[in-house]
């Protein structure tokens, strides 16, 4: 960024995911080859997600890595259903269940967790604080090593959590090329926290609200952007895959209006530049994260790492995201560690 470095919590907690990442991997080698051999042999007919906020967004990319790498179904488990409704179902018996929280202190997280091992799911927790109620529901323990998080806003705990679900997903599936990614996304990370956004501030501050697109392995890096968008910035934003977002919400877009995209760089790359070329079509700002044909229809184009793997490029461009978004709310004047009416640990009822 053009900008001096700032002095936020967030803006420190993002800059040293890179070097959180590098420590993860050296640190859960023993613990995600035992845990992934565990799961070989479960050998789960299909997998549920625990989590809320940012953490949620963390369990959409399991899902997809988990369904395209390992062509396991996943479901996300609402936690009402346990802790409103009581009503967890036995047919979780044998399969995996996955729980990602930084605190793992929230109740509702820790009830629903608790109630599918008790109902014979495996449960597998990806957490920071590994003293947590939810550490202790453990079947299967991933520490996300993230060391402490003051700012409110998830940031590095975030890219944590992605990079724990890549590296168990890499030994689970055995996957040559995840597996080496995993030993550069290091530098990988510290790169993508390099690259300038500034360009994106002026046209996005202006807006109202704006859609924020991903396909495939980016939709849930375009989910987390919105959720900061509104955290940090009070900007409404909206997240869909531009799968879906012809259904109705494309509608809602008139001439100048901002799109932010995250293009994804793989099979999904054709399609979702087709998808941009239709807002350009109509006049709106396109502007998009990523190269080559995937971002060639955007008005403007945000500079991304070089290219390592379609997984870890996806990572990156959350952590490319998270320097322009605090640099967003330093510009509207407001404290991105402390946004208002939110608590690190969230009490569910």
């Amino acid at each position: 960024m053009t900008a001096p470095p700032s002095s936020s919590l967030m803006f420190a907690e993002a800059a040293s995911a890179s070097d959180v990442a590098a420590l993860q991997i050296a640190l859960n080698g023993d613990v995600v080859s035992r845990a992934a051999q565990r799961l070989r042999d479960l050998d789960p007919p299909f997998a549920l997600t625990i989590a809320r906020g940012s953490s949620d967004h963390a369990a959409t990319f399991a899902k997809l890595l988990l369904e395209t790498r390992l062509g396991i179904p996943v479901v996300s488990q609402a936690p009402s259903v346990a802790t409103l409704y009581r009503a967890t179902s036995p047919r979780v018996k044998g399969a995996l269940a996955l729980a990602i929280s930084q605190s793992g202190g929230s109740p509702d997280l820790v009830e629903t967790a608790r109630a599918a091992r008790e109902a014979g799911a495996t449960l597998v927790v990806m957490v920071n604080d590994t003293t947590s109620p939810l550490a202790e529901e453990a079947d299967i323990l991933i520490p996300l090593h993230a060391g402490p998080e003051r700012s409110v806003a998830a940031t590095k705990s975030f890219i944590a959590s992605l990079v724990a679900v890549m590296h168990l997903v890499a030994e689970w599936s055995a996957d040559k090329a995840l597996l080496a990614a995993l030993d550069v996304i290091g530098p990988a990370l510290a790169s993508a926290w390099r690259q300038d956004w500034s360009a994106a501030l002026e046209p996005i501050d202006g807006a109202r609200s704006l859609l924020v697109l991903g396909r495939g392995i980016t939709w849930p890096i375009a989910g987390e952007a919105a959720l900061k968008f509104k955290e940090t910035a009070q900007l409404h934003a909206e997240a869909f895959s531009s799968a879906e977002v012809a259904h109705g919400p494309m509608a809602l877009v008139g001439p100048r209006d901002p799109i932010l995209a995250f293009a994804p760089g793989d099979a999904a790359a054709a399609g979702f530049a087709e998808r941009l070329a239709t807002f350009a079509e109509r006049g709106a700002m396109v502007i998009a994260a990523g190269r080559g044909a995937a971002v060639a229809p955007a008005s403007l184009r945000l500079p991304v790492a070089d290219p390592v793997h379609p997984v870890v490029d996806a990572i990156g461009m959350a952590e490319s995201f998270y320097r322009m978004a605090e640099a967003l709310a330093a510009k509207r004047g407001l404290d991105p560690d402390a946004p208002p009416f939110l608590s690190k640990v969230t009490r569910t009822l």
